[in-house]
């Protein structure tokens, strides 16, 4: 006899439905997966097998044949383990199909009947809600996750047993409380926590500055300083200034973070926070943007919409730096295999530090600590940013060392800064307004481009004189122009300008101070 339950795999970040098919035939005792099952699915039958038995029913002593369609992708992961089950139940006529029909099955069987709990269910579920299905069975520590989907009907299951309700038809049972959903909703805008305060960082009031623009606009910055200055305490209350999630962009996050198994507390629940991923210079390209052979997100994919914060920034591999330029411009990072193409969302504000040269004390030379660097060792030490790179990167600002006690004042408090940033956040909102061709929204001027970049800009006539007189004579590139336009407009924003002013277009030229370094060591080392 033939049954189809429906399963479901996660690829990159997105849920792919997965029909498994069981057909029990007359011949030898014999059990065979197909549909290209990695050694986590194969081994299902051997779990699904033992807990069959030690919960009251009898596994068929037929041929059966366990297909995982599409067979042409690969299936990996123990999310099989239940809708296996389910299929030979039914198929050996111990439970009724019917209740099965049309329902995601999914959750991880261990020997004595107990179902577990399985990552990416927030996928996988989105994908049954898009191909029609309207409810899913899944493990009880996964329900609340699964809830997060609207207009699904949620069964939760704590062990294999519980299956013979079906035999009725009577899921109720087995119905999840959606008031599980809301509560987590609200937990969700309440349960926002703030570590560290700016308040608590004496002077720099200059790159405090510069982070508020960052945060305001979700520009790119990079602080580079003698060690020491505060350049790793500023970055990390970065988030803290941030505007919060929202509920669609916390779905988003959610996600990504149950396909990667790494949902914080090891619970599913609604996200509340941006991410701030730190990850150490020896990581390679892989674990940056992502891969392996079914590829699984990278920390660029991981910080979507929060902080991806790479400290010592030349002291990361060059071709680890350089497949930062994809996201850093498409928002997305493209995966290629021969039988698919994976695609993880990589909208994320990069923050990085470095010092201005090998030993740290370039331009910042006291009568104890004295540079020791050679001009071309700075300049081949700065070099592994490559220019393409560091294009991409909106705000370069100096972090020194406070030259007096009244340059040690704490400034404005991170609750000083977030009211600021949040006006600035809406009154961006109330101005970009507008739809694109394709219908999308959109939230920032870092995704506006061409004429419509244009238009949201508003410079007025000095601002966009003094812009085309630091092009022609700073030698950046059109890319680089186009960013300081942006950069200037969050500035006005800041500012509570309808227009970008001439002092606006300063200000976030002031803040390519890397590019002038780099032209100005260029010519020294010439011969």
């Amino acid at each position: 006899m033939y049954r189809n339950v429906w399963g479901g795999s996660v690829y990159g970040v997105e849920g792919r439905l997965i029909a498994v098919e069981v057909d029990l035939s007359n011949g030898l005792p014999l059990v065979n997966v197909v549909g290209l099952p990695d050694p986590a699915v194969r081994e299902s039958i051997d779990r699904v097998r033992a807990a069959v038995k030690n919960c009251g029913f009898s596994f068929p002593l037929q041929r059966i044949t366990v297909n995982l369609a599409p067979a042409d992708l690969r299936k990996e992961g123990t999310a099989f383990d239940l809708a296996i089950a389910a299929g030979i139940l039914t198929a050996s006529e111990q439970l009724v199909y019917e209740p099965f029909d049309s329902t995601l099955v999914l959750g991880e069987v261990a020997l004595n009947g107990e179902i577990r709990a399985v990552s990416g269910i927030l996928a996988m579920v989105e994908q049954a809600k898009q191909n029609g299905l309207k409810r899913v069975l899944v493990p009880a520590d996964n329900a609340l996750e699964a809830s997060f989907i609207d207009g699904m009907e949620i069964f939760s299951i704590t062990h294999l047993h519980e299956l013979a309700v079906c035999n009725n038809g009577d899921w109720n049972t087995l119905r999840y409380n959606s008031m599980g959903r809301k509560t987590a909703i609200e937990q969700h805008h309440e349960s926002l926590t703030i570590n560290g305060d700016y308040g608590d960082v004496l002077g720099q009031h200059h790159a405090k500055r510069a982070l508020l623009i960052a945060a305001a606009g979700r520009h790119n910055v990079l602080l580079s300083g003698p060690p020491g200055t505060g350049k790793t305490m500023l970055v990390r209350r970065l988030p803290g200034i941030m505007p919060p999630l929202d509920e669609k962009e916390a779905l988003q996050v959610t996600k990504i973070y149950s396909a990667a198994g790494k949902l914080p507390g090891g619970f599913p629940s609604l996200m509340s926070e941006r991410p701030f991923r730190t990850p150490h210079h020896t990581i390679s390209s892989a674990g940056l943007v992502g891969g392996g052979s079914i590829p699984r997100p990278g920390e660029v994919t991981l910080a979507h919409h929060g902080v991806l914060f790479l400290d010592e920034l030349p002291e990361f591999s060059r071709s680890s730096l350089e497949v930062l330029r994809q996201p850093l411009e498409d928002r997305e990072v493209t995966i290629a295999r021969s039988r698919a193409v994976f695609r993880f969302p990589s909208h994320f504000l990069l923050a990085a530090s470095m010092n201005p040269c090998p030993c740290g004390f370039y331009g910042h030379e006291t009568e104890e600590q004295r540079c020791q660097c050679s001009i071309g060792g700075i300049a081949r030490y700065k070099a592994k940013i490559s220019g393409p790179l560091m294009d991409r990167i909106d705000i370069h600002i100096e972090v020194p060392r406070p030259q007096s006690s009244e340059g040690l004042q704490s400034g404005m408090t991170s609750k000083e800064m977030r009211r600021i940033v949040h006006c600035a956040h809406h009154r961006r909102q109330e101005r970009l307004r507008m739809k694109c061709s394709t219908g999308a929204a959109f939230h920032t001027e870092a995704e506006l481009a061409g004429s419509a970049l244009r238009k949201s800009i508003a410079l007025t006539k000095e601002a966009d004189k003094l812009l085309r007189i630091i092009y022609d004579n700073l030698g950046i590139s059109l890319r680089a122009h186009d960013r300081i336009l942006k950069l200037a407009r969050t500035i006005a924003d800041i500012e509570g300008s309808d227009t970008v002013e001439e002092q606006h277009a300063a200000e976030a030229v002031s803040y390519r101070s890397l590019d002038r370094q780099l032209l100005a060591l260029e010519q020294r080392i010439k011969p």
